[in-house]
């Protein structure tokens, strides 16, 4: 975990100035750097942070998180302004589906399903979204799907989430291709069997991206902000945790009386780690990095959307 340094404290300081002055609000990822937290006005997950940004009354929205997060921001409010520190902040796994593939997916598909619906995880860029029916997020997604009269589904793009929720529908879900490298590759159930053994009493939270031999070691299977819940709520005194690792930081600081562990090569997300407090300084200064979405795909983008946050 990065020390929040004394230089680190200075610009954190005015940042906070700079935000009541500008009336921003900044929406801080759960898997930033701990010094990002600190100028958080609001912290969580893609779901929680999806629904600040429509409730928000501020002028400027500064969102701490990958591109998608950011770029669902400006969606959702057209009229604000919305900054993203760094360009090079890039989800892969959104980066695995393109709407000439979706098309063309769909397309094949239909033939043998007319009915076919596709939903696209928060994790997919503008593009898809408004290709989509209807979006969802790791803690709603059962909720999504079974919210739809259609009996096939097309889940874009994580396979893993997919296939978990397969385990609790009827419906036939149809996964793509894609995954996140953290959860789909880090980790691994040798390791995790190992660990469990010399610690016995720690019960397992893993993130639904994980892949289903780490979902079924598990006993609890949720968001980050779930993970938060279950540690409040579970009697245990220790957990393993399977999701990234600056998920470690935030649970040591809302559950203090408990100990947090990554599972054996718990993997970091480098893309949410390009973030710095010296970037969000710099996005407030100069209004740097303005994102912008086309209005036909933003339109449809933003149907999807509202028809997920509608179901909350």
């Amino acid at each position: 975990m990065d020390e929040i340094t004394p230089e680190k404290r200075e610009i954190i300081d005015k940042i906070n100035k700079l935000k009541k002055e500008k009336n921003a609000v900044i929406l801080v990822h759960n898997y930033q750097r701990p010094e990002i937290y600190e100028v958080a006005d609001h912290l969580g997950d893609s779901l929680g942070l999806t629904i600040k940004a429509t409730e928000t009354k501020a002028d400027t929205i500064v969102f701490c998180g990958v591109d998608f997060m950011a770029e669902s921001a400006k969606i959702l409010n057209p009229e604000k302004k919305v900054l993203w520190p760094q360009q090079e902040a890039k989800c892969p796994m959104a980066q695995m589906a393109n709407p000439e593939a979706l098309k063309k997916r769909v397309a094949e598909l239909k033939k043998k399903f007319p009915d076919l619906a596709v939903v696209s995880y928060v994790n997919t860029s503008a593009a898809v979204k408004a290709l989509s029916d209807i979006c969802c997020t790791s803690s709603n997604a059962l909720k999504v799907v079974e919210s739809l009269p259609n009996q096939n589904i097309l889940f874009v793009p994580d396979q893993n989430l997919a296939k978990y929720v397969q385990r609790f529908t009827k419906k036939n879900i149809i996964p793509w291709e894609g995954f996140c490298y953290v959860h789909h590759t880090k980790f691994y159930p040798e390791l995790l069997k190992q660990v469990k053994e010399k610690m016995s009493d720690a019960e397992i939270i893993v993130h639904p991206e994980c892949p289903p031999e780490i979902i079924d070691m598990a006993d609890h299977v949720t968001s980050t902000s779930g993970m938060i819940k279950v540690a409040r709520e579970s009697k245990a005194k220790r957990f393993l945790i399977g999701t990234e690792v600056g998920m470690i930081y935030r649970l040591q600081k809302e559950v203090p009386d408990k100990e947090f562990f990554t599972i054996p090569n718990g993997g970091t997300c480098i893309q949410m780690k390009k973030i710095f407090i010296e970037d969000v300084y710099d996005a407030l200064v100069k209004d740097q990095y303005k994102v912008e979405v086309d209005e036909e795909t933003a339109i449809k983008a933003k149907q999807a959307l509202q028809k997920m946050i509608a179901l909350r």
